[in-house]
């Protein structure tokens, strides 16, 4: 009888306050373009799809992004923002468990893009409502991953995160851009470095991050408060705008970010933009855009109708096909242009990075989900002929991966912590060297080489550094890659453990360059700075029902083996 009471009454109580809410003052912003006019639900004012950049189309496609001169009136700033062009390649389903593919497509991985197209250099900003342009929040700025070749601003809504940083008492404005992928955003090849059109991703990247010094301000933030964060190829990015112009991240004379967080990704060690596997990349494309007998190759490659382009620049191998993290598109040096011109290893072993502090860190298996289609390698001959042929550009790669592939037991079993998932024995192990292969490329891709860049920063930034276990357990994929972004943004509810941990550690960071000003009280614990001080660095351990410290060095052959030359393993 109550029940059948109560739930009209609560019905009839929804349809009243929705209303309400929508009949709201929509906040609207003033800035140097001219007003934005953007939504709010519940307390957090949002403006999506914000230009930054005139629409790389036509003659500015494959061209670095210009700045928007022009006024546009008062623009609507409420709609799903366009994503830029993806590069969604199709799985090989067949050897892949069920089980597996459902939790693939229920991550952040799986996430569907609705609309995108080549007009799609925006922002989004979130911010807590009441915020005025006098308020100078600190910001959060976030670079979206996918490999270089999907993502959007779409993906990730900082509303939880805003909302989040409102009850902890150190409310955060939350910006995101857009920026160009694959064959759009990351082509290489001898024509686009002749007029220095390369790693335009970064540029656009770049722009956004100009965007948001001249602009933030009006929203309320405070732009000498801005922290850059990014997952996966967005903490690559993260890291690649700490080493872009030598590491200067001015603007204007002054510094656009005071902080970094590198959730999955850091050094990608890489051959130049015109290397024989750039290089045939960019041929391929230009081979299947029907463009190989133009004398002019990239004016060809320009006029193309924007589907013609977009299925010449996606019929490379994609992420998620058998060369996986040989990716056909990423940041790249272009040693003719001074805004990414070495390979990332030597710019932080030379010192020519942005000194600010970082958060870094990773997931246990970060190379299962990359490791799911190649069950044709059964031997270690065979796994150490694919690993090799990642890295062309060096004569002495099967020695060199051979060294490196002998720390990895060739039948891991239990008690033995050398196959990924980590810690699960001879288990998960759906064809022979998964696990190994699994291991090997969560570690050089990802988990060792952030060691590597910690021993090198370290003594120069304060760092804090993670490891994430909260899937412990979990069938062939253990704790895998991007999945610490679903506890990040909240997606699963607030009160789980990892979400309350890395929300408060990242909201402290944002307001303070430390991550444990605001609590450390359970789940949260004190987060020590990573050193290599006392040989024994300590990394936080984001666990399911707790957090907990443990000694960053496991695998510490393989370690030794990557650290002692980065640059031997460049794709």
């Amino acid at each position: 009888m109550f029940r059948s009471f109560l739930l009209p009454l609560l019905a009839a109580s929804a349809s009243i306050a929705a209303p309400i809410e929508e009949r709201a003052t929509a906040p609207a912003v003033t800035i140097q373009n001219g007003t934005v006019v953007g939504s709010i639900s519940s307390g957090v004012d949002s403006f999506k799809g914000i230009p930054f950049a005139q629409p790389p189309t036509g003659t500015l496609r494959l061209k670095p992004p210009h700045t928007i001169t022009a006024t546009y009136g008062t623009i609507t700033a409420t709609g799903t923002p366009t994503a830029c062009p993806q590069f969604a390649s199709q799985v090989d389903t067949t050897n892949i468990p069920s089980d597996v593919l459902g939790t693939l497509l229920d991550s952040p991985i799986g996430q569907a893009i609705e609309v995108e197209g080549e007009d799609c250099l925006t922002m989004n900003v979130q911010r807590p409502s009441g915020t005025t342009s006098s308020s100078k929040l600190p910001v959060i700025l976030w670079i979206f991953g996918g490999g270089f070749e999907a993502g959007s601003t779409a993906n990730n809504d900082g509303s939880n995160f805003v909302s989040e940083s409102v009850k902890l008492g150190q409310p955060v404005i939350y910006v995101s851009v857009n920026y160009r992928l694959g064959g759009f955003g990351f082509l290489a090849g001898s024509d686009l470095a002749n007029e220095h059109s390369t790693n335009l991703g970064l540029r656009d990247q770049r722009l956004g991050l100009q965007w948001a010094q001249e602009n933030i301000a009006a929203f309320g933030g405070d732009p000498t408060k801005v922290t850059i964060w990014g997952e996966s190829a967005g903490a690559i990015s993260v890291f690649d705008q700490t080493v872009i112009n030598g590491g200067d991240n001015t603007y204007k004379g002054k510094p656009m970010f005071r902080g970094a967080i590198m959730d999955s990704g850091s050094i990608v060690a890489a051959d130049t933009v015109t290397a024989p596997q750039a290089q045939n990349v960019y041929d391929t494309v230009v081979a299947n855009a029907g463009c190989s007998g133009s004398s002019d190759k990239l004016a060809c490659l320009r006029a193309l109708p924007y589907e013609q382009y977009l299925t010449a620049a996606n019929s490379v191998p994609g992420i998620f096909s058998y060369r996986s993290l040989d990716l056909s598109y990423l940041p790249r040096p272009d040693p003719g242009d001074n805004f990414y011109s070495v390979s990332p290893e030597v710019s932080v072993t030379d010192g020519a990075f942005t000194k600010v502090p970082i958060i870094i860190g990773d997931q246990k298996d970060e190379g299962t989900l990359f490791s799911l289609v190649q069950s044709n390698i059964t031997t270690n001959a065979q796994l150490i002929t694919y690993l090799a042929s990642y890295f062309p550009g060096n004569p002495n790669a099967v020695a060199d991966v051979t060294a490196l592939v002998s720390n990895y037991p060739d039948q891991p079993l239990l008690g033995q912590p050398a196959g990924s998932p980590f810690d699960t024995g001879s288990l998960n192990n759906i064809y022979p060297e998964f696990k190994r292969l699994a291991a090997i490329l969560g570690d050089v891709t990802f988990t060792l080489t952030r060691r590597t860049y910690l021993s090198l920063v370290s003594s120069q930034v304060h760092s804090w550094s993670y490891l994430s276990s909260y899937f412990q357990g979990l069938a062939v994929l253990g704790t895998f890659h991007a999945s610490d972004v679903i506890f990040a943004y909240g997606d699963l509810g607030e009160t789980s453990v990892e979400t309350q941990s890395i929300q408060t550690y990242y909201i402290s960071f944002v307001n303070s360059l430390d991550p444990n000003t605001i609590s450390t009280a359970s789940p949260l614990i004190q987060w020590p700075q990573w050193t290599n001080a006392s040989g024994s660095p300590q990394l936080l351990n984001f666990q399911a029902t707790q957090n907990t410290l443990i000694t960053d060095n496991f695998r510490q052959g393989a370690y030794n083996e990557l650290s002692t030359s980065t640059s031997r393993f460049r794709v």
